[in-house]
């Protein structure tokens, strides 16, 4: 009821834009434009934690487009879900794990929250622009689905602030695949909002495995421009 009222009162009331400070309209036009602008590309975190399949971002975390998604995750403004959710779903296509057809559809699997930061958020920032992307898949004849296949399996501390490394000890065998989730062998496209030093998604990808699926790549809304590689698509 809280992700509600709150999606309800972003469509109702003013806000300035999340992107660049202006306006009163929530997100404004060219800030949405400057998502929309960029070609997905590559990106590799270095050193790159073991494991880490191939990941695409939609745009450079920096600008608006870090205002957008901060302001979705910690300030609550579930419609900026919709652009977000599209740039996720151009970086989904960018890694050309999925295509048209694909019989069930293509699973996208969320990098899970941890229930203390769903419960302090009132949402889960992540699952919310997946299911995004999966619709904006659908719409352009890619039958893709949200499949939340993973969860936290040992308490974890707030990421925020730690170095790679500490990152990668925090969540070592933090996340399994919940039974009966994933088929066996099945490709799996793993989605977050947000890529810094590549530990989140390799924990994932090594539950996926470990769970007996594939993680062939990996797509975010943004990662950090000196990650970013030379190959671009979109």
């Amino acid at each position: 009821m809280r992700g509600w009222w709150r999606e309800i009162a972003a469509l109702v009331l003013p806000t300035e834009c999340a992107g660049c400070g202006r306006g009163r309209d929530g997100v404004c036009g060219a800030c949405v434009a400057e998502l929309r602008a960029g070609r997905a590309r590559r990106v590799l975190p270095v050193p790159a934690p073991a494991g880490l399949p191939p990941v695409w971002a939609a745009a450079p975390y920096a600008d608006a487009v870090r205002g957008m998604l901060l302001a979705h995750k910690e300030r609550g403004m579930l419609p900026l879900a919709r652009p977000l959710g599209a740039a996720l779903g151009h970086a989904v296509l960018a890694s050309g794990a999925v295509r048209p057809g694909g019989g069930a559809g293509w699973a996208l699997v969320p990098v899970p929250s941890s229930r203390g930061a769903v419960v302090r958020r009132g949402h889960d920032p992540t699952r919310r622009i997946a299911s995004r992307a999966a619709g904006a898949l659908r719409a352009g004849g890619v039958p893709a689905r949200v499949v939340p296949a993973l969860r936290l399996v040992r308490p974890v501390a707030d990421q925020a602030g730690l170095p790679g490394w500490a990152r990668a000890e925090n969540l070592a065998g933090a996340l399994a695949v919940r039974p009966g989730a994933l088929a066996a062998g099945a490709p799996v496209v793993l989605v977050d909002d947000v890529v810094t030093t590549g530990a989140s998604l390799a924990e994932a990808a090594r539950a996926v495995r470990a769970g007996g699926a594939r993680p062939v790549a990996a797509a975010v809304v943004a990662g950090p421009l000196s990650a970013w590689v030379g190959r671009t698509r979109g």
